[in-house]
């Protein structure tokens, strides 16, 4: 089992792969996080396919091959555990011999042949609640990867669609979806996404991740997915909303304070 209670479990790392240089940049500052922030337990996030881009012509990334190879070197120079994101059936065993976890998409979380697929590999699962469900309907997500003999499931919420272009979080939904016995994980860079809000692309509105995820933390969230990157204005995708990895020290120790504190 990669989560451990006694850790804040924290999902990190750039919303693109993108290339070797953001990868290690971002690896090599979460190993000096690390070392001063024991009592996180860090997993490696990258995308290979940002599938669901808002226009066409939208970067989609490093393609399965190469975002691979990306994560196959991280967990073998920086030894974190990686998570990347699955998109079809016809994906989950290539990418389940390189990555410890696999990642259901918001969109595709009721994608029953995806969900059944990841959980017959005996990778952790970790599944973001759409943005269209309600925390109470994740049981039935859980429940397919139960079904499906999953070794260990995660859940993630990543806000809901409120109007046009918004997210917002209720806090209430990491009380109503730990009752469905897995550990809950808070998106907290998505969840201050503007969908479609760019112009063709996404915006965000990263001043607000800190609060957010310090209030999810202390309404009971078990862990933390923040995506990180060197140069936020010139990432490739999500850049209104990342964290610069400058910021992130201090983001994480802040962070770890409240769980530590909800948890004395």
């Amino acid at each position: 089992m990669l989560y451990d209670p006694s850790k804040l479990l924290i999902i990190a790392g750039p919303c693109s792969l993108e290339n070797e240089g953001v990868c290690r940049a971002v690896a090599e500052s979460l190993v000096r996080i690390n070392r001063e922030l024991p009592a996180l337990k860090i997993i490696f996030k990258g995308s290979f396919d940002k599938a669901n881009r808002t226009s066409l012509g939208g970067a989609r990334g490093t393609g399965i091959d190469e975002g691979l190879k990306l994560l196959a070197m991280i967990k073998r120079d920086y030894g974190f555990p990686v998570l990347t994101d699955i998109h079809e059936s016809a994906q989950v065993a290539q990418v389940a011999a390189v990555c410890d976890v696999l990642q259901i998409p918001a969109f595709l979380c009721r994608q029953t042949d995806l969900l059944l697929a990841a959980a017959a590999t005996g990778r952790t699962v970790n599944v973001k609640k759409g943005q269209f469900l309600s925390p109470q309907e994740m049981v039935h997500v859980t429940g397919k990867l139960r079904e499906g003999a999953a070794q260990e499931i995660w859940q993630t919420e990543r806000g809901t669609t409120f109007g046009y272009q918004n997210l917002v979080v209720d806090m209430r939904s990491f009380s109503i979806m730990r009752q469905n016995g897995y550990p809950t994980v808070f998106d907290a860079t998505h969840a201050v996404q503007l969908p479609g809000a760019g112009g063709g692309k996404s915006s965000g509105q990263r001043e607000f991740v800190a609060p957010l995820a310090k209030a999810a933390l202390a309404a009971g969230a078990d862990g933390l997915f923040i995506e990180t990157h060197p140069d936020p204005a010139n990432a490739i995708s999500d850049g209104p909303n990342m964290i610069a990895l400058v910021d992130l020290p201090k983001l994480l120790a802040q962070c770890l304070a409240v769980w530590q504190t909800v948890h004395a």
